[in-house]
């Protein structure tokens, strides 16, 4: 856009000439210039009295991706536009018309074209956010530039997506709690369950599942267990420090411990309604420290109940107690 000094004001009126679906139309925009007080133009469109505005006919070419100024026939201004390829036909891009789109090789031999849609925003933003701006042209092919896939894109982003999920690492719950006994079998289990996510990546709707896949206890006094698959199980209160499950532990000493468990989620992905794909990596949770208040037992012979005697030896009122 050119600024020439003149007595009067100019707006520019901006007339868009779209096809409709047409594979290899061209999207002209057309600045024909109109006079206007300063009064009548917008308050945040830079006008200054005795200014004009003078823009020139740009004609955009999606088989190209290119564009020519013209002003009465004449080169104009610089295109104040930024163009971008877009592949939403290769992931399904909703009612664009891409679906069945052939973009055979025009010459023998030659490589087969790109299915497109075109996108534009002001040369002024910088880094774009594409999926902010809709499309210019109908699905057209591109033989001349390599357009970026969107699929393989989201392939190479997906992990540190998958990572950035709210996923609920469950809770580890033990049994007694939150006292046991020093030699009794403890029984530890966890809740993690599978969730599910849906989430916009670069324009597309993806959903994504996170399942528990492996887990590792660590409970706190050095030693662990796993990684391991099993997610252990809730057992009656009957079999409490009883019944050695296969998550259960046996503490050796009286003390505080601080329990934790580490579940690593396995994902999968898939773009607009397609099949499931595997996430290559995991995502691995910790808990928050669950303290397991050990206490120790002692045995005795003795000739009456606390009932009887609530001085004998171990009942409340015992002398030491």
């Amino acid at each position: 856009m050119i600024f020439l000094k003149a007595s009067y004001a100019v707006l520019l009126a901006v007339t868009l000439v779209i096809p409709t679906f047409e594979y290899a139309a061209a999207t002209t925009v057309t600045l024909e210039p109109k006079t206007q007080s300063k009064a009548e133009s917008a308050p945040d469109a830079g006008f200054q009295e005795g200014s004009a505005y003078v823009g020139a006919v740009w004609q955009f070419d999606p088989a190209t991706g290119k564009s020519a100024p013209k002003l009465d026939g004449s080169s104009g201004a610089e295109d104040p536009y930024q163009y971008k390829p877009d592949t939403l036909c290769r992931a399904g891009g909703g009612g664009l018309g891409c679906q069945g789109l052939e973009c055979p090789p025009t010459t023998e031999g030659g490589a087969e074209g790109t299915p497109v849609v075109w996108k534009k925003a002001p040369k002024a933003i910088s880094n774009p956010d594409w999926t902010d701006y809709r499309a210019i042209s109908g699905p057209t092919c591109l033989y001349d530039a390599k357009p970026e896939n969107v699929l393989a894109n989201i392939a190479a982003r997906i992990l540190n997506d998958f990572r950035q999920l709210p996923v609920n690492p469950g809770t580890l719950e033990a049994q007694p709690f939150p006292h046991t006994l020093k030699g009794g079998p403890t029984n530890f289990y966890t809740t993690a369950t599978e969730q599910a996510f849906d989430v916009t990546i670069l324009g597309q709707a993806v959903h994504l599942t996170a399942t528990p896949a492996s887990y590792t206890y660590n409970f706190g006094d050095t030693t662990t267990l796993g990684p391991t698959p099993v997610a252990g199980y809730a057992i009656p209160e009957a079999d409490w420090l009883l019944n050695d499950t296969r998550t259960s532990h046996i503490y050796t000493a009286t003390g505080n411990y601080p329990a934790t468990i580490t579940t690593s989620f396995t994902g999968t992905y898939s773009v607009n309604n397609g099949p499931p794909l595997p996430i290559n990596g995991t995502l691995d949770l910790t808990t928050a420290p669950k303290t397991i208040q050990v206490w120790k037992t002692e045995k005795a012979l003795v000739a009456d109940t606390c009932q009887e005697n609530p001085k004998s030896w171990g009942c409340p009122d015992a002398p030491g107690l």
